[in-house]
C-alpha cells in the first residue's frame, strides 16, 4: 500500500459539491492516518467542510462519516487523526466535500484546496495508570 493518499488531488478547484475516488487501504498495516486538509484559495462568505467514508466492498458507503474534519473559512492547513484499526470491515475510503455560501455576491462558491493522507504508526490503546507523585519542599 502506498505511504501517502491523495484523496484530493492537491491545487483541486472545487465549485460544488463532490465525491473523491475511492482508495484500496486493506494493505494498510497501522491502518492510522495523519490528515492534512490544505486550503490554497477562497473566496469571500462561504464555508467547505470535508469528511472521510469508509467501506468494505467500494460501492456502499457508511451512513456516517468516519472522520469530520474542521469547517473551513479561509486558507490555511488543518491535521487530524484518522484511526481506523478497530474497523477491520472498512476496506475502502473516500473524501466528500460541500460548499456553502451566504452574502451578495457571486452565488457560486469556489474554493481550492488538497487533502493528503500519511499513513503512521498505530496510536497507543495503553493508558498509564500510574500517578506522578509531587515532589513537596
Amino acid at each position: 500500500m502506498a505511504n501517502r493518499l491523495q484523496l484530493i488531488p492537491e491545487n483541486t478547484r472545487m465549485e460544488a459539491n463532490g465525491d473523491g475516488a475511492a482508495f484500496d487501504i486493506s494493505a494498510s498495516a497501522s491502518r492510522t492516518f495523519l490528515c492534512r486538509l490544505t486550503v490554497t484559495d477562497q473566496i469571500e462568505q462561504e464555508s467547505l467542510d470535508v469528511s472521510i467514508w469508509g467501506s468494505a466492498d467500494g460501492e456502499t458507503w457508511t451512513k456516517k462519516p468516519l472522520l469530520m474534519l474542521p469547517q473551513q473559512f479561509y486558507r490555511g492547513t488543518t491535521k487530524m487523526i484518522l484511526d481506523l484499526s478497530l474497523r477491520p470491515g472498512t476496506k475502502f475510503i473516500r473524501a466528500q466535500w460541500e460548499l456553502f455560501r451566504w452574502g451578495r455576491v457571486a452565488p457560486t462558491p469556489m474554493f481550492v484546496a488538497g487533502l493528503e493522507l500519511k499513513e503512521i504508526p498505530p496510536m497507543s490503546r495503553e493508558t498509564s495508570t500510574t500517578r506522578i507523585a509531587l515532589a513537596t519542599k
